[in-house]
């Protein structure tokens, strides 16, 4: 499976507005967790994951998210492709990073918020994570 976009929309009227994202599929979720970087450290990198599949959808702010397919999980390539896709609360869409992957997110604003969908329940969790220090690949110019 490959990474994709699943795009929502927004409706607005008199009332106020509503966000969605009618095609995003919930029947494999297990949990979510909602991610606010701190200021001092806007970039939280490189979490891998064998087994599990992510889901980010921005609630507040604005991000770039960052992934890469894994080729080797005990020592992988410094050469592998970065792909990014920015998200901010004003897009409604839903990026899906399939099992395989390692991710970085990068708060672009102060207080930004990130909704994770995971798939893999946690009890699962100590078999699938694959933590990589935050420098192993260079985002953003050498960040």
């Amino acid at each position: 499976m490959e990474p994709k976009i699943i795009q929502g929309g927004k409706f607005s009227d008199q009332r106020g507005s509503i966000s969605y994202v009618n095609d995003f599929n919930f029947t494999d979720i297990e949990r979510f967790y909602i991610i606010t970087n701190s200021k001092e450290n806007p970039v939280r990198a490189w979490q891998g994951h064998k087994l599990d599949a992510k889901n980010f959808y921005c609630l507040s702010g604005a991000f770039n998210i960052y992934f890469l397919k894994i080729d080797n999980w005990e020592n992988p390539s410094k050469d592998l492709t970065i792909e990014t896709v920015y998200v901010s609360e004003s897009d409604s869409k839903i990026v899906h990073i399939p099992a395989g992957y390692a991710n970085a997110i990068e708060s672009l604003e102060e207080n930004s918020k990130l909704i994770s969908f995971s798939t893999l329940p946690l009890s699962n969790v100590s078999d699938d994570d694959v933590l990589y220090p935050s420098d192993y690949w260079r985002i953003n110019n050498g960040k």
